[in-house]
């Protein structure tokens, strides 16, 4: 056995040196202080190494540091189940799958053991019986860290054989074996996940009798299996996540199964946008073979600033939420209109904008859900009401310094540009460049980069989008620029006035 130093987390290599029990007897496995603790013990060592050598604990999670994380922490030091509660795309699948972190690289089991046992404490019958039989002979083979995480989906169907087990009666018939004989388990997936982490997603959608049957595991560590007098003592760290919204909506949690979670902690969305963006960043695909695709910091932005309005719109169902995944399918398919345009225009590289994002519609209306005020307006009308504001958003936000005036000056006095997400970048500036002090002024921001032409041209865009959401300027369907309407002529148009609220005036 070799044994590296590695911060945060024991990490011991026997595979491949280690074959039988007797060498394992010999190693220094068997005399080390690691050997037979169990799972918990094990994830909080690894724990306290890692947060004394000052290492991320969750990489890849970002706005948790603050909040989320340290109460995993806590529940993890108090060796204690947990249960992450919030709603849709708040991490809380990859948190509990990142647990695996805490776990040793690896660990010996008895060779072809259903449930991980122990070489030196067995629990199930059959490794009993071929440790007598065969003695330091026994063969031995090692479990990674994520042979050791074991995932189920709640759904209404799943039973108390999937999770436990059941008399399996081919194993009875092959074996000669009575029914009530300990050889004929067929182990569930808990057995199954003995010595490692078990987690099951969607809590609430479990049937409230199958609730019942973790209750032993819980409180005593062990499992009953139907048919058998025996108690399998299982080493497990049960971990859960479930949806606020899912208690009244599907099911619920049992009290006494709630009582018997150490530790219920509360996810949420990114709290700034900022953070929004590099979770976005991280997950979106965004880089094109073949292509060169560039989304401007201030196109992220206003695709994050999406989501950000979504969640406070009251037409918007707050109580199922607005996923992380609308803002990294919308990036996802923004970055896709701008390649599917250089494509057809025949152009090397492709710079997303404020166009792109209206045709990226589907990437909103399928992940929201309205309300009744909202199912009256309809979600393509709601989805374009939150890019239009997102812009206004960004538009306070980068063009602080920029005078509009003389700009909103020359729309008025009749001129017009047309911006649609089918133009080259060439005949988009030549439109720009007909509105005095536009390019100038926008470049003022510091924003883009001078020399860059489609990024100038996305970000002028974005500046006349900001003017529309300000009501300073008017826009029609095919990306058309003009004066603004006055209120009165737009009601008699039937074009609806929305406040900054997203109500309807």
């Amino acid at each position: 056995m070799e044994t590296r130093s590695t911060p945060g987390v024991r990490t011991t290599t026997m595979a491949g040196s280690i074959r039988t029990l007797g060498e394992l007897r010999r190693s220094a496995w068997a005399e080390s202080p690691w050997r037979g603790r169990s799972v918990r013990d094990e994830m909080r060592a690894n724990l306290v190494r890692k947060l004394r050598a000052g290492e991320t604990l969750f990489p890849g999670i970002h706005g948790y540091d603050d909040t989320v994380v340290p109460q995993i922490a806590n529940a993890i030091l108090a060796r204690q189940n947990l249960i992450l509660l919030g709603l849709r795309g708040q991490a809380k699948s990859r948190i509990l799958r990142a647990l695996t972190s805490l776990l040793d690289d690896e660990i010996p089991v008895v060779a072809g053991s259903e449930v991980n046992d122990d070489p030196f404490a067995p629990i199930s019958r059959d490794a009993r019986d071929r440790i007598a039989n065969l003695g330091d002979k026994t063969p031995i083979a090692f479990r990674s860290r994520d042979e050791r995480f074991v995932e189920k989906l709640a759904t209404p169907d799943v039973t108390i054989a999937d999770l436990i087990g059941d008399v399996d009666p081919i194993k009875a018939a092959r074996g000669g074996h009575q029914l009530s004989d300990e050889l004929t388990i067929h182990y569930g997936l808990l057995p199954r996940a003995n010595r490692g982490i078990f987690a099951i997603n969607e809590l609430p959608d479990l049937a409230g009798k199958i609730q019942v049957g973790l209750f032993n595991i819980m409180q005593e560590g062990d499992v009953q299996l139907k048919g058998y007098p025996v108690r399998l003592p299982l080493d497990l760290c049960l971990v859960f996540s479930a949806n606020p919204e899912d208690y009244t909506a599907r099911g619920k949690i049992i009290t006494p199964l709630k009582d018997r979670i150490g530790a219920e902690i509360t996810t949420h969305y990114p709290r700034t946008v900022d953070e929004g963006i590099r979770i976005t960043a991280q997950e979106a695909w965004t880089d094109r073979p073949g292509i060169d695709v560039r989304v401007p910091p201030f196109m992220r932005e206003l695709v994050e600033q999406v989501a950000f309005l979504a969640r406070e719109d009251p037409r918007i169902d707050r109580r199922s939420g607005v996923s992380q995944r609308l803002p990294i399918s919308l990036l996802e398919s923004v970055a896709s209109n701008a390649e599917r345009r250089a494509l057809i225009l025949g152009e090397p590289r492709a710079v997303a904008r404020v166009a792109d994002v209206y045709a990226a519609l589907p990437s909103i209306t399928g992940k929201i859900e309205l309300e009744y005020e909202g199912e009256q307006q309809g979600a393509d009308k709601i989805a374009r009401d939150l890019i239009k504001r997102a812009a206004g958003v960004v538009f306070d936000r980068r063009f602080a310094s920029v005078q509009p005036k003389r700009i909103v000056a020359w729309f008025n006095g009749g001129g017009t540009v047309r911006a649609c997400d089918d133009e080259p970048v060439s005949r988009l500036l030549a439109e720009f460049r007909k509105v005095p002090e536009l390019i100038e002024g926008v470049l003022e921001s510091g924003e883009a980069n001078p020399d860059d032409e489609s990024e100038v041209a996305s970000l002028a865009e974005l500046f006349l989008e900001g003017l529309h959401a300000k009501r300073l300027l008017s826009r029609s369907e095919r990306f058309e620029y003009a004066r603004a309407k006055p209120e009165r002529e737009r009601r008699n148009a039937g074009v609806n006035v929305v406040n900054d609220f997203g109500g309807v005036n």
